[in-house]
């Protein structure tokens, strides 16, 4: 299988947040191999921007590709019939999540994934989260002594605690939630501080940015748990449930907090940096992505899927076509 054009997707391109950033992360990785990129979103926005201007990658324009690399199954019952399929799914929770019939092919984010894929029948590759470590780096270094410390929870309730915490220590403390302010650049964010807390690929950001981290966050679609603070053996054991808490099921109140940022050593900043050069690297990754790619052939396509094609085509131009008219409303009373 020769690979030369591929189609990247993402339900949703509009603002910045967890598969937006992977998304972005990915056709960075790509271009830099030297393939055609082309990028399919149901809701283009601010990430559909950014990949159009930063990194001059057009929306879709080809009937057929060499290769589909698909997030979410809301792309893929869409999109399938025009090449070879891989569904990267990254997490056991959201619907969108859940395996498509019609990908040739799946990728599990962790092992919690690839057993939750099994129970529905699908095998897949484990392939962890891809962080673009030129990008997420080491800027400043951190403090001999713990100072600052920043919470990416989503959860007001986490934060009182981190904070309390934070307070009794005599910690300067930060917080930043993707969905209240959103910020593209949040690796600078990170280099400001000495420890952060977060889930999945906010704590592997960290990490490659030389970040001391402490796996927490609460929320609302599941029990809240913590990993703790990370070292590498403990990283490597919990990215089974991609760094989630859910491996380990500590659940912390603030004197808990307290004891974890007891734990803080500047060495370890730079222990989980190692980490991400070796276990989370993009560049290593796409490899990964494109020896499983080869091992695959096209599904034939049914016609329940040649229907559900045509029904979904029909539905995303009609959201296109509303999105752009919307867009040259505002530039023409801008």
């Amino acid at each position: 299988m020769q690979i030369k054009s591929i189609l990247v997707t993402n339900n949703h391109l509009k603002k910045v947040g967890g598969s937006e950033t992977f998304t972005y992360t990915l056709i960075e990785a790509l271009l830099k191999r030297g393939f055609h990129v082309e990028y399919f979103t149901f809701f283009q926005g601010e990430v559909s921007k950014r990949i159009e201007r930063d990194l001059g990658v057009q929306f879709m324009s080809k009937n057929k590709y060499d290769l589909i690399l698909a997030n979410h199954n809301t792309c893929v019952n869409v999109l399938s019939r025009k090449g070879i399929t891989i569904q990267t799914c990254h997490g056991i929770f959201p619907n969108e999540e859940q395996p498509s019939k019609y990908a040739d092919g799946h990728i599990a984010i962790s092992e919690e994934v690839v057993q939750h894929l099994k129970s529905k029948t699908y095998n897949s590759q484990l392939i962890v989260n891809g962080i673009n470590c030129e990008r997420y780096t080491v800027k400043k270094p951190i403090n001999t002594t713990l100072k600052k410390v920043m919470s990416l929870s989503q959860s007001e309730t986490a934060n009182a605690k981190i904070k309390a915490a934070c307070d009794t220590l005599g910690l300067d403390f930060t917080k930043f939630n993707k969905n209240a302010n959103p910020v593209w650049h949040v690796e600078d964010m990170i280099n400001d501080v000495d420890l952060v807390l977060g889930l999945g690929r906010s704590a592997y950001e960290a990490m490659a940015c030389g970040r001391a981290v402490v796996v927490f966050d609460e929320r609302a679609y599941f029990k809240s748990f913590s990993d703790g603070y990370m070292t590498p053996d403990l990283v490597r054991t919990c990215v089974a449930n991609n760094c989630s808490g859910r491996y380990s099921q500590l659940e912390f109140d603030t004197e808990d907090l307290i004891s974890e940022f007891k734990k803080y050593k500047k060495e370890d900043g730079d222990a989980l940096r190692a980490l991400a050069l070796t276990d989370f690297n993009i560049d290593v990754q796409i490899d990964k992505y494109l020896d499983y790619a080869k091992t695959l052939k096209k599904k034939n396509s049914p016609l329940q899927l040649l229907f559900a094609t045509w029904y979904h085509t029909y539905r995303m131009n009609k959201r296109i076509k509303k999105t752009i008219k919307k867009e040259k409303a505002m530039k023409q009373n801008a």
